[in-house]
């Protein structure tokens, strides 16, 4: 296992080795300050042979990351694997902008863009636990004017959205925004009128309040008549506005007290504090050089205050550590560390394929449904991915991904910064690298 550099120091693994000798495993222990204790907190590290998975084997997952960063194909990459609750691989290598030296290491921020879906889901359904909701309530019940929607038919001659009204005795449910089949509209195609209007309204701006974006949100017709397509959208964003409401709170303090303190995810937020912005990583794209250009504007413009309207679909900076520890809590079915945030039976709801067969006809990834703000594993093999039938997952735009695995009791989290072809690369290598390295129980 790679040393844990910047918070995380070379003095434990001295220390870590010696108490192998005597206990067979590695722990976090001694960290400098405060805030190190709290980031090292839950993350228990082992052998990786004391966890069925083989160290030599785990090089080949090194040296494949190490591989697109020589060929030019990534600025740089931070992975983690946990199997059985212990971390058992940690890496990071490469630079956090292209142009410049500065490494990046294991506590680099990243813009997790729609990896913000679970979290916000994970705060919807602890509302749900508190009985303040239900999953076939319709979505009119807590935000009105969703009972008036218009549905998108076509366009006449002259280029004109013809549209009519939901169909009789359809109506939008809060399972409909957490499994993507309500019809709304998202910024990813704008070549589709819908989307374009949605663009063009400006429904997702961050410096206008929740209640602006649902109110223009409001005034675009949906894609399609509900539970009749999966159509990924803004039902997510739309979620962390019922956050809001639900609970009476900010989703941004919501997220902090209910779920990011309790985790220990203390560089999770919708800002990055001006004293952190060094450890932020650039935004890349390939050039025409053969190379890759660092940005900070569009999809890499940082965020350096609150926002007035944080986009529970995708407003999240984080790190590959704090990820980690969301995840592993998901596959603790809802607990770590003695901090419970879900029940058992919620997360097998969330991790359960909702879709019904007209839906799913049209989520066009083999071997896959969709839970609750996650894609799910339905038949590994027919994924053409080496998880397991059970697995889960989801990515950022931007180039960050993670999957949880309960066959094999294991998470992985791998953070970039990136657009192109990269992207879907390193994130099948990395599960192919992965699997060949479990080799027991």
């Amino acid at each position: 296992m790679k040393s844990i550099r910047t918070r995380w120091r070379a003095p434990f693994f001295v220390v870590a080795s010696l108490l192998a000798v005597v206990v067979g495993v590695f722990t976090l222990q001694g960290p400098a300050t405060a805030a190190e204790a709290e980031l090292a907190r839950d993350l228990a590290t082992s052998k990786p042979e004391d966890v069925g998975v083989s160290s030599e084997r785990l090089q080949r997952l090194d040296a494949g990351m190490q591989a697109m960063v020589d060929d030019g194909k990534l600025a740089g990459v931070v992975t983690m694997l946990a199997r059985h609750g212990k971390v058992v691989h940690t890496n990071a290598v490469g630079k956090l902008d292209v142009s410049k030296d500065d490494a990046v290491e294991l506590d680099s921020i990243f813009r997790i863009y729609s990896m913000t879906k679970p979290i916000v889901g994970a705060a919807l359904m602890m509302l749900h636990e508190e009985g303040k909701w239900q999953l076939n309530d319709p979505v009119s019940k807590y935000i009105p004017a969703f009972a008036d929607l218009k549905v998108y038919t076509g366009q006449d001659a002259d280029g004109k959205m013809q549209v009519e009204n939901i169909a009789r005795g359809k109506r939008i449910t809060m399972r409909d925004l957490m499994k993507h089949t309500a019809g709304l509209g998202y910024v990813l195609n704008p070549r589709h009128p819908v989307n374009r209007a949605f663009i063009e309204n400006g429904v997702l701006d961050s410096s206008a309040s929740l209640q602006t974006m649902i109110d223009k949100l409001v005034q675009v017709p949906l894609l399609a008549q509900p539970q009749t397509m999966w159509a990924y959208s803004s039902s997510v964003d739309v979620q962390g506005y019922l956050v809001e409401q639900i609970a009476g709170q900010p989703l941004g303090e919501f997220l902090q007290e209910r779920i990011f303190s309790p985790l220990g995810m203390l560089d999770t937020a919708f800002y990055v504090p001006p004293d952190k912005g060094h450890r932020v990583s650039a935004y890349h794209s390939p050039n025409r050089e053969g190379g890759l250009t660092a940005s900070y504007t569009g999809r890499g413009a940082l965020q350096t205050s609150p926002p007035a309207g944080p986009s529970g679909g995708g407003g999240l900076y984080g790190t590959a550590p704090d990820y980690l520890r969301f995840a592993q809590m998901l596959l603790n079915d809802g607990e770590l560390n003695g901090e419970r945030l879900l029940s058992p039976r919620t997360v097998e709801l969330m991790r359960t394929n909702h879709l019904t067969a007209v839906e799913q006809e049209t989520y066009r990834r083999p071997g896959q449904g969709w839970g609750l703000d996650f894609s799910v594993v339905t038949d590994g093999a027919a994924s053409g991915e080496s998880w397991s039938t059970g697995s889960y997952y989801w990515i950022g735009i931007a180039g960050t991904w993670f999957w949880v695995d309960p066959e094999q009791d294991l998470t992985f989290v791998g953070m970039i910064q990136h657009n192109g072809g990269a992207i879907n690369e390193v994130q099948q290598l990395s599960r192919s690298l992965v699997y060949q390295a479990v080799v027991g129980k």
